[in-house]
């Protein structure tokens, strides 16, 4: 039978069922582009999140040893959230520097510490300790002692660790074996373990530590980590160049010989061609082992 336009009854339902197939297909594809569109959104929106600006903030405290005033650079992670747990990575400059070294500067040792704090979300930390001649002296000691009390003070922190390079690397070694119960695990890279021993910077380390060594030898020991192993409870990380004279690596692996017999957690990176640095490779190595070799709390 044929309709008015002369299609037949057949035809007209057949045209009358793909022009709602066709209808019914749109709205489906706009519904789709829809659904496509949100979740184009939230997905932006999430990258937005995770790619927003770290918050960078040089922060100045009064001392408790000495009531002077002290600084160190804080960066937040991205999305940082303060009633949520975070750890704390701590990295230590070297000799002649100042806070913003392992803040700012393009050495490998420094961007892998802050390229480890970013990966695992961590609250970083770099302070003066005393910048420019530290060497963990004795209120370069009470002032990192003091950041750590206030971070847990001011924020949820479960663990903390410390790191360094040169003097850093030094300074890490002393503090983690002077405060094992305040550190997680500690990275090192080229440092010492022995400043009895150690000959460079002795004008610096003095005024530091508050006289020469043959005048309190005492103190120089006690700021040794070689002398201290059974306080390295915490996973280590070692980096240490074989042709390095301006902090030569032979404590440091003497120190690595006794930790090994006492069957410490430790990665230990020794390159005998290797000089004064550490590439971006070590350094990121030494900081993930210890990072997840660390006891959760």
């Amino acid at each position: 039978m044929n309709n008015r336009h002369g299609e037949s009854s057949t035809d007209h339902d057949v045209s009358f069922f793909n022009r709602c197939v066709t209808l019914q297909s749109a709205s489906m594809f706009r519904t789709i582009c829809l659904l496509a569109a949100l979740l184009l959104s939230l997905s932006a929106s999430t990258r937005a999140d995770e790619s927003a600006p770290v918050t960078t903030e040089d922060i100045a405290f009064k001392a408790q040893c000495d009531g002077s005033e002290q600084r160190y650079v804080r960066i937040l992670p991205a999305g940082f959230k303060q009633d949520e747990t975070h750890d704390v990575l701590i990295a230590l400059h070297g000799h002649g520097s100042d806070r913003w070294q392992f803040a700012r500067d393009k050495l490998a040792e420094c961007r892998a510490a802050r390229d480890a704090a970013a990966r695992h979300s961590m609250i970083y930390i770099s302070p003066d300790y005393r910048a420019k001649t530290s060497w963990m002296g004795p209120k370069a000691e009470a002032d990192l002692v003091q950041i750590i009390a206030d971070l847990k003070s001011a924020n949820k922190v479960s663990r903390v660790f410390l790191c360094g390079a040169s003097m850093g690397g030094t300074a890490a070694l002393t503090f983690a074996a002077l405060h094992p119960e305040l550190i997680a695990g500690v990275a090192s890279m080229n440092g010492t373990a022995n400043l009895l021993e150690y000959e460079n910077f002795q004008d610096a380390i003095a005024e530091s530590f508050g006289g020469p060594k043959k005048a309190i030898p005492a103190e120089y020991k006690k700021r040794s980590a070689e002398y201290w192993p059974e306080k390295f409870t915490m996973p280590v990380g070692i980096a240490v160049g074989g042709k390095d004279k301006l902090v030569p690596p032979d404590s440091v692996r003497r120190l690595v010989k006794i930790l090994e017999r006492l069957e410490r957690p430790m990665l230990v990176l020794d390159r005998p061609e290797g000089g004064h640095s550490t590439n971006l490779e070590d350094g990121t190595a030494i900081l993930e082992f210890v990072i997840s070799k660390a006891k959760q709390p």
